[in-house]
């Protein structure tokens, strides 16, 4: 019976050993993509493994005034290399965009121009062993006005 105990023991050590740290957090710029221009966004994996993510984040573009964007959304990552930290990024995010005409746009009336833009994206997806991340997807937007094929990147760390 002791000798099953220390194996039963000396087995959960080394697959407790062996687990790595999972960051679920991450929180990282965006150049094009769902923020549109630029951005800053928060994604939190959903699971205790790499798969389905919330994020959230608020972000700019400039046609004729200045706007402000929030892009919240779902993405999945699919592991291609778990060992190296690739994944094939998919995902769908709601981008509400705000036109401050008082402040910015020096009080000219381009009519209703807050709208709403449907982003999905694909792309591939690198997470460091310093736990950096970066992402370059195919996001193209889709709204009221236009069918836009549009690419984003983003850099960021995981915590």
């Amino acid at each position: 019976m002791k000798t099953l105990i220390t194996i039963l023991l000396f087995i959960i050590s080394i697959n407790c050993a062996a687990q790595q740290t999972f960051k679920r957090n991450d929180i990282y710029l965006e150049a094009g993509g769902a923020s549109l221009f630029g951005g800053v966004n928060y994604e939190r994996q959903l699971s205790k493994t790499t798969g389905l993510a919330a994020r959230i984040g608020i972000g700019f573009y400039m046609e004729k005034s200045f706007y402000l964007s929030l892009p919240v959304g779902l993405h999945y990552l699919f592991k291609l290399n778990e060992h190296k930290g690739t994944f094939i990024d998919a995902g769908l995010t709601t981008t509400f965009t705000w036109e401050d005409g008082k402040i910015f746009n020096k009080g000219e009336n381009y009519g209703d121009m807050d709208f709403v833009n449907v982003v999905p994206s694909v792309g591939y997806r690198k997470h460091t062993a310093k736990n950096l991340m970066w992402r370059i997807s195919f996001s193209p937007i889709i709204n009221k006005y236009v069918f836009f094929p549009w690419v984003g990147f983003s850099v960021g760390k995981k915590f």
